[in-house]
Order: structure tokens, then C-alpha cells, then sequence
């Protein structure tokens, strides 16, 4: 039985009556960007993060390299952020005209470690961009006392981490900005690209309305050099259908992911795996469930040869990219960012998983590891 990593169908084939209709809906109306549909989405997501504003953007990198922007973040200026990200989180400091600071990542979070931020901090850092690293929030009090003390922005990544949550308050709300992509295999997907930035500062949710519209407030004067990055309106009629869902299909994430746990634990195989942990404080929405592994490459070609959807998230350290080589950053700089590129993989996850499904997923990782010597990642 195939497993894939993610299986967009089998959730569009439980919500199809109320997909088609929304999409029947804004094809009806005629009116496809910046319409009605965006302006809900924009009140619900707000309401849900738990913020007074969110503005819809074209995609997540958008998301993230607008609200740049709109802090006035750009040439000469630093944005401390984590050595272990999609390349989209310092891609968009450096598009800006910015320098993105790498610092290293906690072994077991993943996420940026606060221990480590102060020192990367110079009179040049405007700002500290936190990834909510497949789906578990970053040290957001930590980061928060730092990031006053210096006086810099906070602009939470929570690409993968709608949903998530400290202390009952979820990730978004603690920084200046939080930045959520829609792209589909995110936790609440659209059927495309889509972003949103959420925020509770009015003046930063103008100047992003501003820039989101080439530059303007009325689509005729133009104050500023900006691009089009609009949501339209048949996402948003999608992902209205899907966020009164998205607490549940959180919650069944967190479930399969304990199930995995049990099972991994059960077949022997958390001395073989590094499992993913979650600090007890912390709202861990799994985005991805990702253990760690000696021989990840050959582990995750015979899991595949076996239909098992694997992938590795991410194989390069951000400070290690190719388009970062002017930064000169060398090898063991960033060393559990890197142990972790070469280690990481995810197993199959989504809502609509059976118990099945994560018997056989974790029956055909235990077959493969057999082959294999007794290294722990």
C-alpha cells in the first residue's frame, strides 16, 4: 500500500461539497482579487492568530519579504535568523538588500537557539526572524526579552506552524509580525500560493496593504516602488471552507505523531532514530514529523523503493547555500544545523493517516534499519 508523504486528495474528497460551492460561489460573483472572500479570510485568520490586523499576500516568501519592507529593513542593515530554515527565510533578508546572521539551532527543537542570539546581535541588526520549524514554536520568551532589550523587531516565520501555540497563545502574536504561508501541503493549504501576514500594529497593516498594491492606497497614486502580491479570491474561498477545520486536523497531527512515537519506541527503533521531541510548554502542530538517521539518503531510497513517502527537510544548512558563498561561513560554524541537514527525514504526515498507515510506515523503516549497522544520529 502506497503511503505518500502527503496526500492533498483525501482531504479535498471530505470537503468537496463545500469546496465546489465556494469556488462556484466566486465565479458567480465575477470579482477575483481583493474581494469580499480575501476580507473574510484576512477577519478570521486575525481572529484565530489571535491579532487586531492580517493582510493577504501572494505567498509566504512574500509574506515575509513584505513585512521586511514595511520595517524599513533593507541595504546595510542585519536580520539575525536560524542556520536551518527553508531558503526562503533568508532569501527574502538578502532580497531586501539586507544581510541575513545565521545562528545555530537547538538539538532538540530545531528551531533558533536564543543561548546563541545575543552574540550574533551588531549596531547594524535591525530585526530576529524565528522560524517555527515544522511546526513547533520557536523560544519565543527568550527571543522576546533579547529582542527588547536591543529594541528589534521580532517577525515570526510560522510558515509551517499555523496553529501553534505557547502558553495557549499562538505563534504569531508574540512578535511585531507573523508571516503564514498557504502553499497546499502546509497545515491549512490553499490550491496554490498564498500567504498572509498577521499583526495587532495598524500602521505596519497599512504600509503592507500599500506595498502588496504596487505601492498604493487607491490603485492610482503610487507612493513607492513596490510589486503586485495579492491573494485572490478563490483561495481565500478555499481556505475559508478549511480554518474552521484546521484545530482538528491540528489535533490529529499531534496524534499520529504520538502513535509514531509509541510505535518507533515499540519496534526498538528510538535507539536506531532521533525522535522529535517538544518542550512541554509548547503547541507542536507537526507539520512534519522528522527523525533523525545515520545513512539518511539509502534509509530514505529503500523507504521509497518500498512506497513509503520520505523527504528530507532541508539538506543544506542556510549559512552553507550557494547563494550565500559571499558570506564565507565554513563548515562546523553551524554544527547541529548541519548534523541535522545531514540526518533529518519525514515521515508521512497528515490528517487523514490511519493507524495502518504508521504501522506500515513504521514496519518498513524498521526492515530497512535492519540492513543497517547500530548508528544513532
Amino acid at each position: 500500500m502506497p503511503i505518500p508523504l502527503v496526500d492533498l486528495t483525501a482531504q479535498y474528497r471530505r470537503l468537496k461539497p463545500e469546496l465546489d460551492a465556494a469556488i462556484q460561489r466566486v465565479l458567480d460573483r465575477g470579482q477575483f482579487i481583493l474581494g469580499p472572500e480575501v476580507e473574510a479570510l484576512e477577519r478570521d485568520v486575525a481572529a484565530y492568530c489571535g491579532t487586531s490586523q492580517a493582510v493577504a499576500v501572494a505567498s509566504g516568501t512574500d509574506a515575509l519579504e513584505l513585512t521586511l519592507r514595511a520595517c524599513g529593513i533593507g541595504p546595510g542593515d542585519e536580520v539575525v535568523t536560524t542556520a536551518l530554515s527553508f531558503f526562503a527565510t533568508a532569501q527574502t533578508i538578502a532580497s531586501v538588500g539586507a544581510t541575513p546572521v545565521f545562528v545555530d539551532i537547538d538539538p532538540v527543537t530545531y528551531t533558533l537557539d536564543p543561548a546563541q542570539v545575543d552574540a550574533a546581535i551588531s549596531s547594524r541588526t535591525k530585526a530576529i526572524v524565528p522560524v517555527h520549524l515544522y511546526g513547533h514554536p520557536a523560544d519565543l520568551d527568550a527571543l522576546l526579552r533579547i529582542a527588547q532589550a536591543r529594541r528589534l523587531a521580532v517577525i515570526e516565520d510560522c510558515a509551517q506552524a499555523i496553529g501553534a501555540a505557547l502558553g495557549g497563545r499562538r505563534v504569531g502574536s508574540f512578535g511585531l509580525a507573523g508571516c503564514l504561508s498557504f502553499y497546499p501541503s502546509k497545515n491549512l493549504g490553499a490550491y496554490g500560493d498564498g500567504g498572509m501576514v498577521v499583526t495587532s500594529d495598524a500602521q505596519l497593516a497599512e504600509r503592507l496593504r500599500i506595498l502588496r498594491m504596487h505601492g498604493s492606497r487607491d490603485r492610482i497614486r503610487h507612493d513607492v516602488i513596490s510589486r503586485n502580491s495579492r491573494l485572490d479570491e478563490l483561495q481565500a474561498a478555499i481556505l475559508r471552507v478549511k480554518l474552521p477545520h484546521l484545530e482538528d486536523w491540528n489535533a490529529a497531527r499531534r496524534r499520529h505523531a504520538q502513535t509514531y512515537t509509541r510505535l518507533l519506541t515499540q519496534a526498538g527503533l528510538a535507539d536506531r532514530l532521533a525522535l522529535p521531541q517538544a518542550r512541554a510548554e509548547a503547541g507542536h502542530v507537526f507539520h512534519l514529523y522528522v527523525v533523525r538517521c545515520q545513512d539518511r539518503d539509502r534509509v530514505a531510497g529503500q523507504l521509497m523503493e518500498r512506497g513509503i513517502g520520505v523527504q528530507s527537510h532541508y539538506t543544506i544548512a542556510l549559512p552553507h547555500e550557494p547563494a550565500f558563498a559571499s558570506l564565507a561561513h565554513r563548515r562546523g560554524q553551524f554544527p547541529v544545523a548541519e548534523q541535522a541537514a545531514d540526518t533529518v527525514l519525514s515521515l508521512p504526515m497528515y490528517p487523514e493517516l490511519s493507524e495502518e498507515h504508521l504501522r506500515t510506515v513504521v514496519q518498513s523503516l524498521s526492515e530497512v534499519l535492519r540492513g543497517f549497522g547500530p548508528s544513532k544520529a
